[in-house]
């Protein structure tokens, strides 16, 4: 079997035990525990409230006590997101019990990003749970596996780009282009450079110069050095 069938076969699978644990839960297991609602859209001419309205009655029909909302319009591929890192806060300081989400896109930027936050969660026995039924909790059998495999997806999406990047290289290359900075290209130094000669002209230090304009000795020697050949 295809190893991309096989990947997506133990995911439907792990989703289908998953759904029937939950249901075997579903009567009361749940009861008291405190969660954070979490909707995001990506623009601003989109809503949050109708994710709102659904894991509102969600958290409902399971039990969950919503102990906040937080709505955020951001792209999924931002990285610092101020709502979501409030939720995370929360779950450190031991405020909640698990995160509700529509779907886990909602939360992880990435499955780098998705597994690095469930590990997060997991050590303060927190755990994200969809509207489809999925539930992540690291902490158990089933939640250890489905790391397992967001691990593996990860890698193969580093892969992926690690390929592309050094394909679009390869190509570049055929083209005749010439990568990386070009000889006599030093446009930091360049812009320095006359902050560093009037620096030197004041008697200070080569190191106290570096230091100060943030740059290494060895630019500020070669700065000079230019300098003093086209004096």
């Amino acid at each position: 079997m295809c190893p991309c069938y096989s990947l997506v076969y133990s995911i439907q699978k792990a989703r289908q035990q998953n759904q029937r644990l939950a249901r075997s839960k579903s009567k009361g297991v749940q009861l008291g525990q405190r969660a954070a609602i979490y909707a995001r859209v990506s623009t601003s001419d989109q809503s949050c409230e109708r994710q709102v309205t659904e894991l509102t009655a969600f958290a409902a029909r399971g039990g969950y006590e919503v102990v906040r909302v937080l709505k955020e319009t951001a792209s999924g591929t931002k990285a610092n997101r101020v709502e979501r890192s409030k939720i995370i806060d929360m779950a450190q300081a031991r405020k909640i019990d698990a995160v509700l989400v529509s779907e886990l896109s909602r939360w992880g930027r990435s499955t780098q990003d998705l597994l690095d936050t469930l590990d997060r969660l997991a050590g303060w026995k927190v755990s994200v749970v969809a509207m489809s039924g999925m539930t992540f909790e690291l902490g158990t059998p089933h939640g250890r596996m489905m790391a397992t495999m967001l691990a593996g997806i990860a890698q193969f999406e580093r892969d992926l780009l690690s390929e592309r990047v050094k394909s679009g290289l390869a190509a570049a290359r055929a083209r005749g282009k010439k990568l990386g900075r070009q000889p006599g290209q030093r446009p930091k130094a360049d812009k320095l450079a006359p902050k560093v000669i009037q620096a030197v002209a004041e008697g200070r230090s080569y190191r106290w110069i570096a230091r100060d304009l943030g740059i290494s000795k060895n630019t500020v020697t070669e700065i000079v050095k230019r300098h003093r050949k086209t004096a």
